[in-house]
């Protein structure tokens, strides 16, 4: 093809992907990794109503072009069509502050089997904002338009580039900036976590300042703080967009992405509770990934924990779980807490 025909496949790509509300599973550094993305996605296929795409952890970019095992210890999904087991996309998320240098990781990255390109600005992490990497470049909204022109001119005219941000760093006075800055970079869709970077993580989420982003020309999406049907409706309508990211709220009840378009209280009325996961159809979820690959136990047993951790604020059940086997190292002696926590 050549590059208006590219141009015109891209554009296909993005209006077929946006034809409906979508809804993603977010990346997120240390817990949606390449297990949890399976887990998490396989759940929701389950339930009839999968991912439209997940975005892969952050590979961050410094002084070199990764080698290729880089890219397939973070994407693993690279060697099967940059897909998880259930069928979603994932699509491959960049960090760095060098233009150049990420146009030319983010292209290694497409012909490695990238779908889409995503480029992360939101990281509140204080290691990454030291290096000049994610939120912290919120303050550099020129920075920001460099690295995202200098991607999109890079990758194939197909493949589509897209940022996630938040408000700002300290406070959202360079919003018009930052906002600017996304109009005039050629980025094809944005992704905003409606919190600054000093608001972290802490309630509330400011679904509404989303809403003047929405004069861009480009697909936006809402994250931040959404646990439940009654936040995901009122999230919409404050930001102004249909197009949801969930992070926290569907690794605390992984059929989340299934309930904000269920309404399930009036569901159950009407006899139909489909998107509700019981524990008890948890289970095989969570000793499959018990069962997942990792370098060591010790390794799996702790992540597996701080997703127990997080079940917790989702299902009573857990809770019981978590205070049995909190001190337990033994991966078998958690599967038959687990087991044992059905029967009782």
């Amino acid at each position: 093809m050549n590059n208006n025909q590219q141009l015109q496949t891209r554009r296909n790509t993005i209006n077929q992907l946006f034809a409906a509300p979508v809804r993603l599973l977010a990346p997120m550094e240390g817990l949606t990794d390449p297990l949890m993305r399976q887990i998490l996605t396989q759940i929701a296929s389950d339930l009839g109503r999968p991912y439209d795409w997940s975005v892969s952890e952050f590979i961050r970019i410094t002084q070199h072009v990764l080698p290729a095992h880089v890219f397939y210890k973070y994407v693993p999904e690279l060697h099967h069509d940059a897909k998880t087991a259930s069928g979603t996309p994932i699509h491959v998320q960049i960090l760095g502050s060098e233009a150049q240098l990420m146009a030319e990781n983010a292209t290694y990255a497409c012909e490695l089997g990238a779908p889409a390109i995503d480029i992360n600005f939101g990281c509140p992490a204080k290691t990454v904002n030291s290096h000049r990497g994610g939120s912290v470049l919120l303050d550099e909204p020129e920075t920001m338009y460099q690295i995202i022109s200098a991607v999109r001119q890079a990758v194939p005219a197909h493949i589509p580039v897209s940022a996630k941000i938040r408000l700002g760093y300290t406070d959202t006075s360079r919003m018009d900036d930052i906002r600017g800055a996304i109009n005039d970079s050629g980025a094809d869709w944005l992704t905003i976590h409606a919190r600054t970077k000093t608001q972290g993580y802490k309630p509330p989420a400011y679904w509404d300042k989303i809403q003047s982003f929405n004069a861009l020309a480009i697909p936006v999406i809402a994250n931040g703080e959404i646990w439940n049907f009654e936040h995901a409706q009122n999230c919409m309508t404050q930001a102004g967009t249909q197009h949801l990211m969930l992070g926290r709220g569907a690794v605390t009840r992984p059929d989340l992405v299934a309930q904000v378009d269920n309404d399930t209280e009036n569901s159950a009325d009407n006899g139909d509770n489909t998107a509700t996961l019981l524990w008890q159809d948890l289970i095989a979820h969570q000793i499959k990934f018990l069962e997942g690959e990792a370098k060591n136990d010790v390794v799996l047993v702790g992540r597996y924990k701080q997703w127990l951790g997080m079940l917790t604020k989702g299902y009573v059940e857990a809770q019981t779980v978590w205070e049995g086997i909190k001190r337990e190292k033994n991966k078998a002696v958690i599967i038959s807490a687990l087991q044992a926590s059905v029967r009782d």
